[in-house]
């Protein structure tokens, strides 16, 4: 273990996520060898200048990752390092940047995903993917968010670019851009405007599947989301003061986009 570990402690994070970042640093800069042992709960607190408590929620968060184990009456082991997971923690939620970052990476996702379903749609696709847009209408017309409707419309558009695995990188990011989708919509529902614009677009995106055009069909997918960020932009303080806590509120009860 290496002194200088300081380096990685960010003032702007927990404790415990300082000193977790720090050992995770380590690991993944191959400093902390896979099967080496961890100092001390004793060691690393004295070492961090932190409580013990602090260093084991450390340790636990390091166990979450899959970077450490334990092993019974021989303490904590470090596991090989993989890939690092998503990481969309409560420090990234809450906030209109929040917002607008988590629709950059529906915009990189759902440009190409219209653009493969342009492509490739049938018959039983554009069925599908017009009655979802219908649905989303009449949800809206009856009072409701359309929250739920705004995310199957775009989940139709995703089944028919037949990519299992952007479908799967879909299905795991619903959860936390769920909230987000929440904040777009109750933003755009405050103004007839943005209402009709977000009509437009989505007809938009339809057209140009239904036409296979994929060039247009990722070019109005990407407007789309493009326009939502402006949109978010124009939302005043006092909105985001309601609203801002929607993204912060736990997401694991929510079904897959």
């Amino acid at each position: 273990m290496t002194a200088p570990l300081f380096q990685y402690l960010l003032p702007s994070a927990r404790l415990s996520d300082r000193v977790a970042e720090a050992l995770e640093a380590e690991i993944r800069g191959g400093r902390l060898m896979a099967g080496a042992k961890l100092p001390t709960e004793v060691a690393l607190a004295e070492q961090f200048g932190v409580s013990r408590t602090v260093v084991r929620e450390a340790v636990s968060r390091l166990k979450s990752l899959g970077l450490v184990d334990s092993r019974q009456g021989s303490g904590m082991f470090v596991r090989e390092a993989g890939f690092a997971p998503l990481n969309f923690d409560g420090r990234h939620a809450g906030s209109q940047s929040a917002v607008v970052q988590m629709v950059e990476v529906r915009r990189a996702l759902e440009a190409e995903v219209a653009g493969l379903a342009a492509e490739r749609r049938d018959t039983e696709d554009v069925r599908r993917i017009r009655a979802a847009i219908e649905a989303l209408a009449a949800a809206v017309q009856t009072g409701g968010d359309g929250v739920a409707e705004d995310l199957a419309f775009h989940r139709s558009i995703a089944d028919a670019a037949r990519n299992p695995f952007l479908l799967d990188t879909l299905n795991y990011l619903s959860q936390y851009l769920r909230g987000a989708t929440r904040v777009t919509r109750a933003n755009e529902a405050r103004r007839v405007d943005f209402a009709a614009q977000v009509a437009d677009e989505h007809r938009d995106i339809v057209d140009a599947i239904e036409a296979g055009d994929p060039q247009r069909a990722r070019a109005a997918a990407a407007a789309h989301m493009n326009n939502a960020i402006r949109r978010i932009g124009m939302a005043d303080p006092a909105f985001w003061q309601q609203e801002g806590e929607v993204l912060a509120r736990p997401l694991t009860a929510a079904k897959p986009a």
